[in-house]
């Protein structure tokens, strides 16, 4: 079983997706020649051919819309996007077509398309290099939004989203394409959809995260760990539909939550999962739910941007807050 990275893992879904189904397509800007700005489509263009491995245009627009057309008439579109800051032209065809088709046609079409987008800050790049917006599309009905925070995790998640019959934005944390290597097996095993997946047990409090900020979150409860503190660490995975569930029956045990994301704090997904847990969970909770966000700003270049990132410490903090209440 081979040890590969964040990327590479999603390099290896992508080729395993072609290589069964002829319907799968990639498209997107400098995906074939140049295997994307991140190589995360490196060497499918020679594997799979021109047809199959589609050079566009900069027009993030015409991807989405392409895509659009492609799964409406059978084939599996996989549009990449270079980074997060760039999809917004994107928006109209995903929330005025993709989200809808289904509804639209009362179900004689569907929209199999996957846009995949590296999301995130923690590399040095300039503002709309590094944007953390998925709460926009976890807003849209009709939208999955998926983000996968380790390598076995971008494997199986992806090739789920492929597999999907309606449409999926998935989110690649770019600051941990590479930072990690893990076992990942191509076996073409795809993991579900719609779940969260508890990644450490806990009885003190519930720490409630996704994509890179799992790992900063991992680290605070082995801080909290040395202290005594006993945290359980929940990696949401689907942001949309949201496994609740999971979350509510952790809350239940712990008393607490602390929930963790790097995206903007107003506004922010982790507000919708605090609203979620207060209304079904309030007689659980032994303390406030404490959020550790980004700040309501945009993304600083890099000499600020380890100040705008959530850190171990404030993630510690925020748990020693819901445990200063009795």
């Amino acid at each position: 079983m081979p040890e590969v990275t964040l990327v590479e893992a999603v390099n290896t879904a992508l080729a395993r997706a072609m290589g069964t189904d002829e319907n799968v397509v990639v498209l997107g800007e400098d995906v074939g020649v140049n295997g994307g700005v991140f190589r995360a489509t490196a060497g499918l263009q020679e594997r799979f051919g021109e047809a199959r491995v589609i050079d566009t245009p900069l027009a993030e627009n015409l991807i989405a819309g392409t895509a659009v057309g492609m799964a409406a008439h059978g084939l599996k579109p996989i549009a990449e996007i270079q980074f997060m800051g760039f999809i917004y032209p994107a928006l109209d065809q995903l929330l005025s077509h993709a989200s809808r088709l289904r509804t639209r046609t009362r179900g004689r079409l569907t929209c199999p398309l996957v846009l995949r987008a590296p999301f995130g800050g923690g590399i040095h790049a300039p503002e709309h290099h590094s944007e953390s917006t998925e709460a926009l599309f976890a807003h849209i009905p009709g939208l999955r939004v998926v983000i996968p925070s380790s390598p076995a995790r971008a494997y199986g998640l992806l090739l789920a989203s492929i597999h999907d019959p309606d449409p999926v934005v998935f989110l690649e944390p770019k600051r941990i394409y590479r930072i990690v290597k893990q076992d990942v097996a191509d076996d073409g095993h795809a993991l579900p959809l719609d779940v969260c997946f508890v990644l450490r047990s806990g009885t003190d409090v519930t720490l409630v995260t996704w994509g890179a900020m799992t790992h900063e979150t991992i680290q605070a409860a082995d801080a909290l760990s040395s202290a005594g503190i006993s945290a359980e660490v929940i990696d949401v995975a689907t942001i949309k539909p949201l496994d609740i569930e999971t979350i509510l029956e952790s809350v239940e045990k712990t008393g607490r939550c602390v929930i963790v994301h790097e995206a903007a704090r107003s506004g922010g997904w982790g507000a919708e999962i605090s609203a979620q847990i207060m209304e079904r969970g309030l007689l659980s909770l032994l303390a406030p739910v404490q959020r550790v966000t980004g700040y309501d700003t945009v993304m600083p270049l890099f000499r600020l941007e380890d100040r705008y990132m959530p850190s171990v410490d404030r993630i510690v903090q925020a748990a020693h807050a819901t445990l200063g209440f009795e």
